[in-house]
């Protein structure tokens, strides 16, 4: 993984605007119309190679491919894991349970409202084992045109599988994860042989607090967040940790967020996954004052922070002296060479979802490399 050797860096957390056209197929896929494979994967992979020279241009360092492929971050790994089928287990928020009519627009959205999340209904095995690598064949092809430093793609954790398709058949919430981990390590290993980053997506470590373990007192909660990890460090022990990094998400939803469980009190266990960069929010209201986390607790040997100096839910641009405002505090506090700047959350997190305008993420984008230069002629140009 890339590290600040004499510039700041930036990158993003995964999911960005998709083409309206291919909104509309992945739309009728997910609601059983047929579709002809070749035709989606030209889709596919043209749509990678635009959205590549977009984040170039736009001047991000560390690149993806949107995940154009893929519905959502989490719900894709149905059509590529088996054992999951029947309808779909809606989930509760705890933070929304007293905002009804809140609630009701954020789950009305196009993607959220289409989003099939069914249930584990036998042994959960790897399915189509080759997905992953046509993934990596488009971002490879891709990154042939363009100047970035690095490209990543994301894949989701055991624990966030879990959270999203309800166990209707192991014995044990163990068993299930267990599972889980073996069935997702091809794709793991499959992204990091391919030479690229591999991020893990992770809000069940903290998302998970309210809404898959609300009932649960919050020292019941870091022993299940730890069971997580150790699924997940299971599945990632054929992969280098500088070839990983890990995003944490209280939930990428415009809601009130007042049951987040705070950073203080997950970090230590979110530490002990084997990533070496971390992505986490740190850029919107409810999550902005946690730098000063950091002013007690000690940045691990070997770990990056990619705090989110964008919000993911606001069409509003940052400024970016704002944006280096926040890159120095994280600088200040645990090294300039820790520190890559990046964005609080994804863009297109379901398909179909657009709460920013897709001409503000670009604007959004060139504001964050505009203030990771201001950042850079502080601390390395002063």
């Amino acid at each position: 993984m890339k590290r600040s050797t004499e510039r700041f860096l930036c990158t993003h957390t995964g999911s960005l605007p998709r083409p309206a056209e291919l909104v509309r197929t992945m739309f009728a896929k997910e609601e059983g119309v047929p579709v002809d494979p070749a035709a989606l994967a030209r889709q596919i992979r043209g749509a990678v190679g635009d959205i590549v020279r977009k984040q170039a241009e736009a001047g991000i360092d560390i690149v993806n491919d949107g995940e154009m492929s893929k519905p959502s971050y989490a719900t894709y790994v149905k059509d590529r894991l088996d054992g999951f089928g029947g309808e779909s287990h809606p989930l509760t928020y705890q933070d929304l349970v007293e905002f009804p009519e809140l609630a009701r627009r954020v789950f009305g959205d196009p993607g959220r409202a289409r989003r099939k999340t069914p249930g584990c209904t036998g042994p959960v095995r790897a399915l189509d084992t080759a997905a992953a690598q046509q993934d990596a064949d488009n971002l490879a092809a891709a990154l042939g045109g363009v100047p970035a430093a690095e490209g990543f793609l994301t894949a989701a954790s055991p624990g966030l599988i879990s959270l999203f398709f309800h166990n209707g058949h192991y014995p044990t919430h163990e068993a299930y994860l267990a599972d889980i981990a073996e069935a997702m390590r091809p794709e793991y290993e499959t992204v990091a042989n391919a030479g690229l980053i591999l991020q893990i997506d992770c809000p069940d470590l903290a998302m998970g607090r309210h809404i898959q373990f609300a009932g649960l007192s919050t020292a019941e909660f870091r022993r299940m967040a730890r069971l997580h990890i150790e699924a997940l460090n299971h599945a990632l022990r054929n992969i280098p940790a500088d070839r990983l990094r890990l995003h944490l998400c209280w939930g990428n939803y415009e809601g009130p967020h007042h049951c987040d469980v705070p950073l203080r009190d997950i970090i230590d266990i979110v530490f002990a996954a084997k990533p070496m960069g971390l992505s986490f929010e740190a850029a919107n209201p409810r999550h902005a004052h946690e730098w000063a986390v950091f002013e007690t607790v000690k940045l691990p040997d070997g770990k990056v922070l990619i705090p989110g100096v964008l919000e993911s839910k606001t069409n509003f641009i940052e400024h970016p002296e704002l944006i280096a405002q926040r890159i120095g505090r994280y600088a200040r506090l645990v090294g300039r060479e820790n520190v890559i700047a990046g964005s609080d959350c994804g863009y297109g997190t379901w398909v179909g979802q657009a709460a920013v305008d897709p001409q503000v993420v670009w604007a959004k984008f060139a504001a964050m490399a505009e203030g990771c230069r201001l950042a850079t002629k502080e601390f390395w140009q002063s």
